[in-house]
């Protein structure tokens, strides 16, 4: 019998494998092996300042130095790509990415397509017509709240040379800002144990048009769109425009689209839906 797929796991902005862990739990309950990808600067190789400790010195933490500054685009498709040929060597592999995620996904697979056998956004970027920064722009964000990202950002990003986001505050607005945008169907709890998992630095690099998906490499894998129907930080309604787009331009292999209920977090919090959901894509 032919070897059963990899799913390999690639996390979204400011997270990193460990938010994957109850996944794969579930993943693994169902007869499943996985790999939970951390990409440059994230999991044990992020910069956590004393500054970021309770109490927090903002002031300090506005100018301390962050091990992901200058990590590219680049650099995280080439550690998904180390992942996915060690992989490879043991069967099919299921590339999984969540929300920014998806930016890394894309280019991986305008790389190396031959070593995906089947490659899944979850809420994730998928750039088809546009920048990830100019969909932004676009009437389908306009609800989006990222003040809650404003409020707490901390120092200066082209000083710094990386995001840096106060997770850790005490403010009770910012703190409910978030939770509406990631995790509303979350008990606090919930929302504030997941919270405590994401790091306080992201890199600055999000693609360019070149990094957008193309046709003749992307375009040829068997895809899979998992929308999350109550997302509210990458909404419904883009990222149907991106399932859209992406069919416009393969229409000769769409996306199969499924949906998960939930909020941005909820499928991570409460995994068994989609362990099942990814289970039925491995059996396919």
């Amino acid at each position: 019998m032919p070897n059963p797929p990899t799913f390999i796991l690639v996390h979204g902005a400011f997270a990193n494998s460990f938010s994957f862990a109850p996944l794969q739990a579930e993943l693994a309950l169902l007869g499943h092996r996985s790999a939970a990808v951390d990409l440059p600067g994230h999991g044990f190789e992020a910069t956590f300042p004393a500054a970021y400790q309770a109490p927090q010195d903002l002031k300090a933490l506005a100018a301390e130095p962050g091990s992901i500054r200058g990590v590219t685009l680049a650099d995280n498709v080439a550690r998904v790509i180390e992942v996915l040929e060690r992989a490879k060597q043991h069967g099919p592999t299921v590339l999984v990415a969540h929300s920014r995620g998806g930016i890394t996904i894309t280019a991986v697979a305008n790389a190396r397509p031959e070593l995906i056998d089947r490659i899944v956004y979850v809420s994730a970027w998928c750039p088809v017509e546009l920048d990830v920064s100019d969909y932004y722009a676009q009437p389908e964000m306009a609800d989006v709240d990222t003040r809650s990202f404003a409020a707490t950002l901390v120092g200066n990003p082209a000083e710094l040379g990386l995001l840096r986001t106060n997770f850790r505050t005490a403010d009770a607005t910012a703190l409910a800002a978030f939770k509406r945008a990631f995790g509303a169907d979350l008990t606090d709890d919930e929302f504030r144990t997941f919270l405590n998992t994401f790091q306080p630095d992201e890199n600055l690099d999000a693609g360019t048009s070149a990094d957008r998906v193309q046709a003749t490499t992307w375009g040829r894998i068997p895809k899979t769109y998992v929308r999350l129907a109550a997302d509210a930080s990458l909404p419904l309604a883009v990222q149907d425009r991106m399932i859209r787009e992406a069919d416009a331009l393969t229409p000769d292999n769409p996306f199969d689209v499924r949906t998960l209920d939930g909020s941005h977090l909820r499928w991570l919090v409460h995994p068994r839906p989609a362990a099942e959901l990814l289970a039925d894509l491995a059996a396919r």
